[in-house]
């Protein structure tokens, strides 16, 4: 198979409706987990322990629940899914050099996802908190590895003020239909700048770990929310950004009623 028929392929199944629906499904789990992870976080801003306030201290919610496992299932297949849309949109024809990495990040991530939703639903998960700081210990220890973890942290700032500028911007509107209902723009524009924060504060943890040669810093989103929690007015920080996840959570429900699939 020659490169016009792998992208002739690659846009036959992006356009296919057990994809499109597939990916709308991914956009819906992706507000669950959103919405259950800015719960725990709005817990924590409150003194309330439990859960670790990312992925995997929602994948691990829903797994306790009656039901739970059903829905992880479902997760699974709305991340693959969604997977397999950005892999259409990375390979597929008439994408600019641009869109075709940021759909390649993007399948790394779902893909990333799916995998532990499974591992969830099998009854295999673990913290994803223990393994950032596991992972970042193993890269210190080769030469080089302060310097990447450093990277990876500056990487990760640069991803959170992006999220920052779409939400300012409102540039998140490109990825929906036209005219998407009023609360999925409020809720987008709200969640990007949250998130984004977010994120942030996740990057300059890694960017710390690799400058002082402690890979426990590097805590991943659970320790970035907590670290919020720790400054001044750390309580009402710390709300404001798991408000502003949940409304990223409501947001993906919009999109996945108006994203462009």
């Amino acid at each position: 198979m020659d490169t016009s028929d792998l992208t002739d392929s690659a846009r036959r199944a992006g356009d296919s409706r057990p994809v499109e629906w597939g990916a709308r499904l991914g956009f819906a789990v992706t507000g669950l987990l959103h919405l259950l992870i800015g719960w725990i976080a709005l817990r924590v801003a409150w003194g309330g322990g439990g859960a670790t306030a990312d992925q995997s201290g929602a994948l691990g919610t829903l797994a306790k629940e009656p039901g739970g496992a059903l829905v992880l299932w479902v997760a699974v297949a709305g991340f693959a899914l969604l997977a397999v849309w950005q892999l259409t949109e990375a390979v597929g024809a008439g994408r600019e050099a641009s869109d075709r990495a940021k759909a390649a990040s993007k399948l790394v991530v779902y893909a990333a996802l799916a995998w532990t939703a499974l591992k969830f639903a099998a009854g295999t998960g673990s913290s994803s908190k223990q393994q950032s700081v596991d992972f970042t210990a193993r890269v210190m220890q080769h030469s080089g590895g302060r310097l990447a973890v450093g990277a990876v942290g500056v990487a990760v700032v640069a991803v959170g003020g992006y999220h920052v500028y779409k939400g300012w911007a409102r540039t998140f509107l490109q990825d929906l239909q036209s005219h998407p209902a009023a609360w999925t723009t409020r809720a987008g524009r709200i969640g990007y700048v949250a998130k984004g924060i977010a994120l942030g504060v996740v990057g300059v943890l890694f960017v710390v770990a690799a400058a002082r040669k402690q890979p426990g810093r590097a805590t991943g989103l659970d320790g970035a929310l907590r670290t919020l929690r720790e400054g001044p007015l750390g309580t009402w920080l710390l709300s404001a950004v798991a408000l502003g996840i949940a409304a990223y959570g409501i947001y993906c429900f919009g999109r996945s009623r108006y994203a462009k699939v």
